[in-house]
């Protein structure tokens, strides 16, 4: 029973240093994917993250689990191990040939022998049941942290100061007087632009391989899907750089990828 499995303090009760109710904050919050087949377990979960202001999505089977993380890619995962159709070190090795996100597990085996496979697969962190929702929560905040790459959160791209912690863009100069065309004191960008956009900035001065923004941004079966990658990129470069016709920050890899070119040095030729 999930009474035996969580412990801590009401749900509703938010502590210091948890994510920001959504509403109250122009951050996006974290998306976290919780994998349980015992539904009290489940739900005491999803309504322990979303309290605290996370977004959270379920699955109660590996194979939902994978559809899930391919159709809205999580920013972290609360796996179990024992599903009723895969084992989750199974899910684990399919999610780590696409994707980067935390993974913490959360199981009643106690044998290191079911740890190490676990960690082995790719999880970043084993938490027993039952366990304490404060502690886990405390976990996933510290695995959610160690996937963030220092200084990414206010990046500057050429006139634009791009804030990824409150997902904004705004202008880094004056957008005063004696422009032809007036360029807007903050630019809007879809959801879709920002995720690319979060995957360039994060990665500065390296090539992110086209397949990895494919299925980081639209999940696992898109690989091949370059046109979108194009279109979304093109949009991209009329909202922030300068010229799109030669970008200086947003750059094309020809036949491998994309790159964020943190000095913006021209490019040859």
């Amino acid at each position: 029973m999930a009474e035996a499995a969580v412990s801590g303090r009401d749900p509703g009760l938010a502590g210091p240093g948890q994510a920001a109710v959504p509403g109250r904050s122009t951050a996006r919050p974290h998306r976290v994917l919780v994998v349980e087949d015992e539904p009290a377990l489940l739900r005491a979960l999803e309504i322990n993250l979303r309290a605290r202001g996370y977004e959270a999505t379920t699955a109660v089977s590996g194979r939902a689990a994978l559809r899930e993380a391919g159709q809205r890619p999580p920013d972290a995962v609360l796996l179990d191990l024992g599903l009723p159709d895969v084992d989750g070190a199974v899910v684990i090795r399919q999610l780590r040939t696409w994707s980067r996100a935390p993974v913490i597990v959360l199981s009643g085996r106690t044998g290191s022998g079911d740890k190490i496979g676990a960690l082995d697969a790719g999880a970043n962190d084993y938490v027993t049941k039952p366990f304490d929702i404060e502690e886990l929560l405390a976990r996933l905040r510290a695995a959610l942290r160690r996937d963030e790459p220092p200084g990414a959160g206010v990046v500057t791209l050429g006139r634009w100061r791009i804030d990824l912690a409150a997902y904004t863009a705004h202008r880094a100069d004056d957008p005063g007087a004696g422009e032809q065309a007036p360029v807007p004191a903050a630019m809007h960008l879809t959801p879709t632009e920002w995720r690319l956009l979060e995957l360039l900035l994060r990665h500065p001065g390296q090539l992110v391989p086209a397949t990895r923004l494919l299925t980081d941004v639209w999940g696992p079966g898109y690989e091949r899907n370059t046109n979108y990658l194009r279109f979304h990129m093109a949009r991209l470069r009329r909202k922030l750089e300068d010229d799109p016709s030669r970008p200086r920050y947003l750059r094309t890899e020809p036949g491998m990828g994309y790159r964020y070119q943190p000095d913006g040095a021209a490019p040859p030729g």
